[in-house]
């Protein structure tokens, strides 16, 4: 049997390796055999080595091609009160943004749910955006913005702009976020833009962002194609808070 040191020992090594880039993404890692000699171990210890790196996620294997370091996958950070695009560029992503539309609309009962106590019938900024990320339609946004924000943001091309950015410069004040994300089946009306088949699982982000006076400046419905994203923390102290719960719990 294998030992349980020498086999990660090896993965550690060829973790350290694709994470310094000697083997970039989607490039062949060296067969079985030839990681067996150099490394000097049993066929079954590099096997199990590199079972290691696919339960890790580092590598995959192509049947019929040989074994492969992952595609990276942009990470959207939950560490941040910045958007969606500054997280995806910082990491070296090509992102573009396409206006799906922009206008004046009663707000729905799920924005409003966010919002807090709000008047029946009290009409918002309704901008949806579609994000392409390395050239992959991969989010699915819908945000609602507040009086008198909405009306300073008429003329803005949010194909170029940042929302954040131009509300930045409309003056708002941004100061927190709250934000739940949750696993859903994707829903008809973003299937068509995330060229994906209805029922797909998928990642859905509700978040509130709020202005110095504690006020909801920002409610956004984001969905993201599971499949292309990975969510990611960055936990210290008092920079971050994660809570996990089952469907239900608040």
């Amino acid at each position: 049997m294998p030992s349980p040191s020498r086999y990660r020992a090896i993965a550690a090594d060829l973790a350290e390796r694709i994470r310094r880039g000697e083997y970039p993404p989607g490039s062949a890692l060296p067969a079985q055999r030839e990681l067996s000699a150099r490394y000097d171990v049993a066929l079954a210890t590099a096997r199990q080595a590199l079972q290691a790196l696919i339960d890790d996620g580092l590598i995959v294997v192509e049947a019929g091609r040989g074994t492969f370091v992952a595609p990276a996958r942009p990470a959207y950070r939950l560490d941040t009160l910045r958007s969606f695009v500054d997280d995806l560029r910082e990491q070296g992503h090509h992102v573009t943004t396409e206006v799906v539309s922009s206008s004046l609309r009663t707000m729905p009962g799920w924005a409003a749910q966010l919002w807090g106590e709000r008047d029946a019938g009290v009409r918002a900024l309704r901008l949806e955006r579609l994000r392409l990320v390395d050239g992959a339609p991969a989010i699915h946004q819908v945000s609602w913005v507040d009086e008198p924000y909405a009306s300073r943001l008429r003329g803005a091309d949010f194909a170029v702009t940042a929302l954040y950015a131009a509300l930045a410069d409309a003056g708002m004040e941004i100061a927190s976020a709250s934000e739940r994300i949750t696993a859903a089946a994707l829903s008809a009306s973003s299937a068509g833009l995330l060229h994906r088949p209805e029922g797909t699982p998928v990642l859905v982000s509700e978040r509130v962002t709020r202005t110095r006076d504690g006020a909801a400046g920002v409610v956004d419905r984001a969905v993201i194609a599971g499949e292309l994203m990975q969510v990611r923390a960055e936990r210290t102290v008092h920079q971050v808070s994660v809570q996990w719960g089952g469907p239900g719990q608040r």
